[in-house]
């Protein structure tokens, strides 16, 4: 009977390691397949404002998700990357496919809910710092810097046009 329950124990021990395994994998995979990772403090946050984050990343075609901290270190030092000293306490990560995206999603949220705070990121592979990610959170959306882009090379041909008009002007005078 001893033998059958020690049996048993270490099916079940190994299904566990192997589950925990999984879920390193699957942290693994995840970080190398976005451009942007930010590591965030979400205690205190109602179950309301968890859905509308998650809803507003969606948007953005970003997700998060919370993973035992000792996991996710297991899959950083996996991957040589270094955010130890910001797997303290209950952290949520956040995956984004755009390097800028999330890291603005989580900030904006961050000035509306007291209770998100940033963290750390890791963003095109480089470990940012929560003054990097306020930095990358102030640049304008690809759309702004679209727009930005467009407008200045519609003020090249503007200006052409006015001193186009105004030289014919001259002439005329």
């Amino acid at each position: 009977m001893v033998l059958y329950m020690n049996g048993g124990a270490d099916v079940a021990n190994q299904k566990i390691i192997e589950a925990k395994a999984n879920v390193v994998s699957e942290i693994e995979s995840k970080i190398k397949d976005s451009s942007s990772v930010v590591l965030f403090e979400y205690r205190g946050l109602t179950v309301t404002e968890t859905n509308e984050l998650r809803r507003k990343l969606r948007e953005t075609d970003s997700e998060y998700k919370v993973y035992k901290n000792t996991l996710t270190k297991r899959a950083l030092d996996n991957l040589n990357i270094d955010l130890s000293d910001n797997l303290n306490g209950p952290k949520a990560i956040a995956f984004g496919k755009d390097a800028v995206a999330p890291i603005k999603v989580l900030s904006d949220f961050a000035k509306e809910h007291k209770a998100l705070e940033l963290k750390a990121g890791i963003v095109d592979g480089e470990v940012a710092d929560i003054k990097m990610l306020n930095e990358l959170a102030s640049i304008p959306s690809r759309e702004g810097l679209l727009t930005m882009f467009a407008s200045g090379l519609l003020a090249i041909p503007k200006d052409f046009a006015i001193c186009l008009d105004l030289h014919s002007k001259n002439l005329e005078s």
